[in-house]
């Protein structure tokens, strides 16, 4: 959106925006992981929808269609966990951010970062058939130590249902 705005007024306005649907229980937009409250960075936010229904409206295909089409179910599962992180932020009093740096050129990331007290956790989602690269939790590992945990969710990992059965 604020790449379509010209005035800087209107990046004021999106974020306001932003705010307010975060409140409302809708969406948020979550910001880039810097490692301290005082470096966040005021990226270009991920936007996470609080509730999946949201997210299956908008792509408006059918759960068979989407169920078949790795990358929007790969898009759905990651949603799903944003949510289900998000929820448990909110009754906990942690946060959750996205991570995403260059590593010799290319692009890692990390889907979800959550921090509740001292405690740091690195989140990566997989839904394919296979693994695929898990460069982005080595890359945030060697960025900042080990005393961080990293945590993978789906193939390789954690199954998807039990870690959205977690509490």
């Amino acid at each position: 959106m604020v790449g379509q705005l010209h005035d800087a007024g209107n990046t004021t306005t999106v974020a306001h925006y932003l705010d307010l649907l975060d409140s409302a229980g809708l969406v948020s937009g979550l910001q880039k992981y810097a490692g301290d409250a005082s470096r966040h960075r005021r990226s270009t936010p991920k936007l996470v929808a609080h509730n999946t229904a949201l997210v299956s409206a908008v792509m408006g295909r059918a759960f068979s269609t989407t169920r078949s089409a790795p990358a929007a179910w790969g898009r759905c599962v990651e949603a799903a966990v944003g949510a289900h992180l998000l929820a448990q932020a909110r009754r906990d009093r942690g946060a959750v951010y996205y991570w995403r740096t260059k590593v010799r050129g290319f692009d890692v990331e990390v889907d979800y970062v959550t921090v509740r007290g001292a405690q740091v956790t690195a989140i990566d989602v997989k839904s394919g058939a296979t693994i695929g690269s898990l460069a982005g939790l080595g890359a945030f590992r060697s960025a900042f130590g080990s005393s961080v945990t990293t945590q993978l969710v789906g193939t390789g990992g954690v199954s998807i249902d039990e870690f959205l059965s977690q509490g």
